[in-house]
């Protein structure tokens, strides 16, 4: 072991704690306000998004440009804002991003037109990657016990998940009492609320030592991010092989290159590339980018289980999804101090076997089984085992982080979760479609312009969604069967393209499982935290 290795080791563990007092336990709850409000901006407005195309005329992917944009944004900054974080000070940029989302919430509540609904969800993303990294970067600071780092973090990581578990819930409860502007109205007090009280009570925190600002890894950054996500958001629709999509993964890919290349040669990279040579950093990184991936196509999928094939009120639709929220608030924090005793590795894999297991009983899912059954025991072991793997892989790429580096580590832990669930609403979503219009486009295809016109085939074609309007509208006697039995094979197909996704998910699970289990330590991280610095100094 070198010298140098032991001096930081040393080092970091003599850091005094931004925060000793009990008032730790305050600046942490204030900050899990912070990211709960950024968490569910991400998934609350999904629910409004059928009385927005409604009042305001949108078509399908107009509307998908409303989650589309804020998602856009918001992975593409990320990087920065952490780097600037660690840069500026922490809770200076968390309270910029907090007053730009509460301003540009009111944008979208005052918004007219599609146009001004997406532009002002863009901003949001934008003030949202300000607040992201920088939460979790605050805790590794306020916390440095590492018993109580790993607590902090756990509830961190049950937060996460339990925001984007609940959207659903949050959304179909204001839509039941409110218009859709209500989903931006709501931000505002929220945010307001939450930036007096981070100004009150959590400490300010940032880079000891900064050299110049690295602009051209920033720029370098941003635009690899946002045009690889530009392109798999784009893919499914103008397909995957398509000249589109293969200059956009091309020019990513050069992007990343240089971004690369350049941070291993400035003498203050935006992001210490360094970083993924420790394993407990880049494996469990990888394991929530699977994570995300799994999580974010199952919960798009279960969306159209539950409005498409159950005809669900969004109210009803997120009543339901409540014990995936309530299994990932629970996983979280005990899987993360299970770690503590048994090692990162172990909890890893069996949270990613247990996801795996979810997925692929989901998978199996036809139009007559009952919620009480698969459905339910699906969702329970996906939420389990999300909250088995995000909270200790989270802890473990923290604790691997140099202080000075928290918010450029926080912003790739952030940045993993975003790119994951891209994909997997991407690929999943690419997946279940094809099954569905395939078999479903034939048919819709054949039916009169009487009897559906065509913007409504085109819906029909693209989402099953589209039952809830054909349910409720009136049908001629003579048509009644053909119409049931439309119903029933649009319901089907979709849970067929359904069970093909869940065998790509598991398979890459899985597949990450094995990976985790050969390559990653599995001894507990504080027995070889020397191994962690010494790859770190080579």
């Amino acid at each position: 072991m070198s010298n140098s290795a032991v001096s930081k080791s040393a080092a970091r563990a003599a850091s005094p704690p931004v925060s000793s007092s009990p008032g730790r336990w305050l600046a942490l709850a204030v900050i899990c306000a912070a990211e709960l409000l950024v968490v569910l901006d991400n998934t609350v407005v999904n629910v409004a998004l059928p009385s927005m195309g409604v009042q305001l005329q949108a078509g399908f992917a107009g509307l998908q440009w409303v989650v589309d944009a804020y998602t856009l944004t918001f992975a593409g900054l990320l990087l920065a804002f952490g780097h600037l974080g660690d840069r500026y000070g922490r809770r200076k940029v968390m309270m910029l991003g907090l007053a730009g989302v509460a301003v540009m919430s009111l944008g979208g509540a005052l918004a007219t037109d599609l146009g001004q609904v997406i532009a002002a969800r863009a901003a949001m993303g934008v003030f949202a990657a300000a607040v992201f990294p920088a939460t979790l970067a605050m805790i590794i600071n306020i916390f440095t016990d590492a018993r109580e780092r790993a607590m902090a973090i756990a509830a961190w990581t049950a937060m996460a998940g339990f925001a984007i578990a609940i959207g659903p819930t949050a959304g179909g409860w204001l839509l039941e009492h409110f218009s859709w502007h209500a989903v931006f109205w709501a931000n505002i007090p929220v945010a307001v609320i939450v930036l007096g009280l981070a100004y009150l009570f959590v400490p300010e925190s940032k880079a000891s030592h900064t050299g110049k600002l690295d602009i051209v890894g920033i720029a370098l950054s941003l635009v690899s991010v946002t045009v690889l996500v530009w392109t798999v958001i784009e893919a499914p629709h103008r397909g995957w092989l398509s000249v589109t999509s293969l200059v956009g993964f091309a020019f990513a890919v050069l992007c990343f290159a240089a971004f690369i290349r350049w941070e291993q040669r400035t003498p203050v990279p935006v992001l210490n590339m360094s970083l993924f040579r420790i394993r407990r950093f880049s494996l469990p990184a990888l394991s929530i980018t699977v994570g995300y991936f799994s999580m974010f196509g199952f919960l798009f999928m279960i969306t159209q289980y539950f409005q498409g094939v159950m005809e669900l009120s969004p109210l009803q639709f997120g009543l339901h999804s409540l014990p995936f929220a309530i299994s990932i608030a629970i996983g979280a924090p005990l899987s993360t101090m299970i770690a503590q005793k048994v090692g990162t590795t172990a909890v890893i894999v069996f949270g990613l076997v247990v996801m795996s297991a979810g997925m692929l009983i989901a998978g199996q899912v036809k139009v007559e089984t009952p919620y009480l059954g698969p459905v339910l025991i699906s969702m329970v072991l996906m939420g389990l085992g999300m909250a088995i793997v995000q909270g200790p892989a989270t802890e473990s790429i923290m604790s691997s982080v140099a202080l000075d580096e928290a918010g450029a580590g926080s912003a790739v832990n952030d940045t993993t979760r975003e790119a994951g669930g891209t994909l997997g609403v991407a690929v999943l979503g690419s997946v279940m479609a094809s099954v569905y219009t395939t078999e479903v486009g034939p048919r819709i295809d054949a039916i009169p312009d009487f009897l559906m016109t065509q913007s409504e085939k085109g819906f029909a074609r693209e989402s099953v969604i589209a039952v809830i309007e054909m349910v409720k509208r009136p049908t001629d006697p003579a048509f009644a069967q053909q119409k049931a039995d439309l119903i029933y094979t649009m319901k089907s197909a979709a849970l067929e393209g359904f069970e093909l996704a869940s065998y790509v998910t598991v398979s890459a699970s899985l597949a990450v499982a094995v990976a985790v289990a050969i390559f990653l330590p599995w001894k507990p991280a504080r027995e070889s935290v020397f191994f962690d610095w010494e790859a770190k100094s080579n």
